[in-house]
């Protein structure tokens, strides 16, 4: 049963608990395409830091209402930027603004909760930064996904450079998509690596985010937020460093109750249950 979350009130998201220990997260600006104006940014941010630290949630579910995921950025935000101003303060200006950006996304990243996003209709722009944060991708049939900045006559600045290329692991494409902005559809982004599958419609691409985070979150909170802790540094350190940061988290995790509960439950043939974090 879908219940809606009385702490988590915003003006462009919805945030619903869809399951055990499974919070969705749907950007809800639909008459806008989804398209992230300032309040979005913001809200984005402020949520996934309250989800990380929710005891209750152990998995997210991150997908948009109406007829597609997300549109990209609201122009209407840098309209908001003086103008007027002097060269070198202006540029500041829109450094700070752009620093600011990154962060929301970052927020996702950074949330020890593994975050599912559920992609139909269309991913542009801003939407390709947004799910290139989230641990895992899925999409539906019909969605197509747009690189969008350079028609835009700017480089992407929130994470899509950053983290796409690292996603799909080949350069020469990434590039193509970068540079010419072209539409690739869902086919394309499971062939390279951006998805993990493609569902028939939006009902079965909601089940299967469903079913997938109801079983991330059946699992030990302790040991799957390791794992995505240690994944996401082992991804920006070196073979060694990565080594040498699990040994360390281990030294104390390897003592948590949920090693002994797991293996009791293997044993007794039965599923294991697990204390909140």
């Amino acid at each position: 049963q879908i219940r809606l979350m009385s702490s988590y009130q915003y003006k462009c998201l919805e945030v619903t608990q869809v399951a055990d220990h499974v919070h969705r997260v749907q950007l809800n600006r639909p008459d806008k395409c989804n398209a992230l104006n300032n309040d979005m940014w913001k809200e984005i941010r402020q949520c996934f830091d309250a989800l990380g630290t929710d005891s209750s949630c152990r998995a997210i579910i991150l997908s948009g209402a109406g007829k597609m995921f997300c549109a990209g950025i609201d122009l209407s935000i840098l309209a908001q930027v003086n103008i007027s101003a002097e060269i070198a303060r202006k540029a500041i200006v829109f450094r700070n603004l752009v620093v600011e950006l990154q962060k929301t996304f970052t927020s996702i990243e950074k949330c020890p909760k593994p975050v599912i996003a559920s992609i139909h209709g269309a991913c542009i722009g801003a939407g390709i930064d947004m799910t290139s944060a989230c641990d895992i991708r899925l999409c539906s049939e019909n969605t197509f996904f747009t690189v969008k900045e350079v028609d835009m006559g700017l480089a992407a600045d929130v994470g899509t450079l950053q983290r796409f290329p690292k996603i799909v692991g080949n350069d020469s494409l990434v590039r193509e998509l970068v540079y010419t902005s072209r539409n690739f559809d869902s086919k394309e982004a499971q062939d390279i690596g951006f998805v993990s599958s493609v569902h028939s419609d939006q009902d079965d691409l909601a089940k299967a985010s469903m079913k997938l985070a109801s079983t991330i979150a059946s699992k030990s909170p302790v040991a799957v937020m390791g794992s995505k802790v240690n994944m996401n540094y082992a991804r920006d350190h070196s073979v060694e460093d990565g080594l040498n940061y699990v040994a360390t988290w281990n030294m104390s995790m390897l003592q948590s109750e949920d090693m002994a509960a797991s293996m009791q439950a293997a044993m007794a043939k039965s599923p294991a249950k697990f204390n909140d974090l």
